[in-house]
């Protein structure tokens, strides 16, 4: 369920998707506020669920996380069991950046990130001794064109 936010809402969520480490005081004078309403609102915003963590995006290739893939997972499984299984399995996996179900021909799609090609078949190999897929493609991705972080306010 959508929760209600006005314009000023808007504004403040805009510079904490842009920085959240900016100080109240900056956020406030860019919105044009003052800081007790900007630090009211995103509190408000933090208990409606709105938002949800403020963290430090780090730079994968900087890191010598080179290799970036994109998993795509058939299965001949559906049963809640081996789901269970599954997605404990990719929760565990720290290369695994993104994991989403979907509809159509391919079951599940997964975003991971690691140094190599090497590196993806030792994540490739332990995630098919862990659970039963029918059929696994990768595509490694060339050029990220775009990423961004930004919700479209």
């Amino acid at each position: 369920m959508a929760v209600r936010l006005d314009e000023m809402d808007r504004k403040i969520l805009a510079e904490l998707q842009i920085d959240s480490a900016q100080s109240l005081d900056e956020i406030a004078r860019k919105v044009g506020s003052s800081k007790t309403p900007v630090w009211n609102r995103i509190r408000r915003m933090k208990e409606a669920g709105v938002i949800t963590r403020q963290t430090a995006i780090l730079d994968a290739e900087a890191l010598g996380l080179e290799a970036c893939f994109f998993v795509l997972i058939r299965t001949s499984e559906h049963e809640a069991d081996w789901q269970r299984k599954f997605l404990k399995t990719l929760k565990e996996r720290p290369e695994v950046l993104e994991a989403h179900r979907l509809a159509g021909d391919i079951d599940y799609i997964l975003k991971v990130r690691v140094k190599n090609a090497r590196a993806y078949d030792t994540f490739y190999q332990a995630l098919i001794s862990e659970v039963k897929i029918y059929n696994v493609t990768a595509l490694l991705s060339m050029e990220e064109i775009k990423a961004t972080t930004i919700l479209p306010l």
